[in-house]
């Protein structure tokens, strides 16, 4: 931390400058003035490294911010927060734990980095007494990790379940409401951007996974390996299964589900017919939203974009602002820390789920075929 005109600053890093580190950029830019009226002292992006240092990003940077090298950013003293937004489980996680021991407050919105390995990363925060931000990593804008942190950490959490994939909740959306066949819903949504070039991550429910494994850390105190989550795609969901749904009162929508029954953790990702009535049957679009059930709280219901450059950047600097009000004082991180529960016995098997099905199957309509 260093001083400018007799004022504090807290200078920050970024590497990754793709869809969201530019959002980060044109936040900490537009929205600068009230940034710094809020917390009382200067956010400086100092550094900013990404492997193209040619396009044209739509944004102005000083001379000297954009570099090749992650290494100028890492290893700049004066910087105090490292923000990582190139994504994947390989390269970012070198990253951020070479962050982390150099001492430095890590931000990130990496959902399969944390649900593959957040336990080392955790640890080390702790080991440094360091903080580390990933609002970003589930719901998009939606606080959902700070309230499972903050708001709720008194509570007893008995249940998190939710859409938290926005292009599958499109995609479901779109069959519902325009009768039209998975195939058709998912050149929509990829026409739009609100799917990938190649969608498999949100369509086969992964995406999802990675985020409910991140809110059981959370709401249950345990590590979750995400190879050991139950996980089924939309991919089979045809037309005729929506509208069967539509008949029987219900919706189709893909969650995600995690649940503590008797010590016991039972955490999955598939679609499920929800009734109509049912406030997560009214989410359309992109849109997410994730219902929890506290010992306290009863139930409560988190609404808003799940995604898209404005509104993860939103949590992104959210973080960032964060931590930097504690470095700017001084003082320590508050927060409290990630715990693991030793009273959580076994993840549940889907073989050992009780629960209702749909089953679809064709036959020749003569009697006894059902026989």
């Amino acid at each position: 931390m260093s001083e400018v005109a007799g004022r504090q600053k807290v200078n920050v890093g970024l590497i990754g400058f793709g869809t969201v580190g530019t959002g980060v950029v044109k936040v900490l830019a537009e929205n600068g003035r009230t940034i710094k009226d809020r917390l009382g002292f200067e956010l400086v992006l100092k550094r900013i490294a990404d492997k193209d240092i040619v396009r044209d990003r739509g944004v102005e940077l000083a001379p000297g911010v954009l570099t090749a090298d992650a290494a100028d950013v890492l290893t700049d003293p004066d910087i105090d927060i490292v923000i990582e937004l190139v994504g994947g489980t390989t390269i970012a996680k070198t990253f951020i734990m070479d962050a982390l021991e150099r001492g430095k407050h890590v931000v990130t919105a990496n959902k399969a980095l944390l649900s593959t390995h957040g336990r080392e990363i955790f640890t080390k925060t702790v080991e440094k007494g360091l903080e580390i931000g990933f609002e970003a990593s589930v719901g998009g804008g939606i606080p959902i990790i700070k309230s499972l942190r903050e708001g709720l950490v008194g509570n007893q959490i008995e249940t998190i379940f939710g859409i938290i994939n926005g292009t599958s909740n499109y995609i479901l959306s779109k069959m519902e409401e325009e009768g039209k066949s998975f195939r058709d819903a998912l050149k929509d949504a990829q026409t739009l951007g609100i799917a990938e070039r190649n969608p498999s991550l949100d369509i086969s429910g992964m995406d999802s996974a990675h985020k409910i494994a991140i809110l059981s850390l959370l709401g249950f105190g345990r590590p979750v390996d995400v190879k050991d989550i139950f996980v089924e795609g939309i991919e089979d969901v045809e037309l005729c299964d929506i509208q069967y749904a539509k008949e029987l009162g219900y919706t189709i929508k893909l969650l995600a589900i995690a649940k503590e029954e008797a010590g016991n953790l039972d955490i999955r990702v598939h679609p499920t017919l929800l009734s109509s009535q049912h406030l997560l049957a009214s989410v359309r679009g992109a849109k997410n939203a994730i219902y929890i059930k506290g010992d306290l709280i009863g139930e409560s219901l988190l609404y808003g974009e799940g995604a898209g450059e404005k509104a993860t950047s939103s949590a992104v600097v959210s973080d960032i602002m964060d931590i930097a009000e504690c470095i700017s004082k001084g003082s320590e991180i508050t927060l409290p820390n990630l715990t693991f529960n030793p009273r959580m016995k076994v993840m549940k098997r889907i073989g050992m789920v009780k629960s209702r099905y749909y089953v679809r199957f064709m036959a020749v309509d003569k009697p006894g075929v059902l026989a």
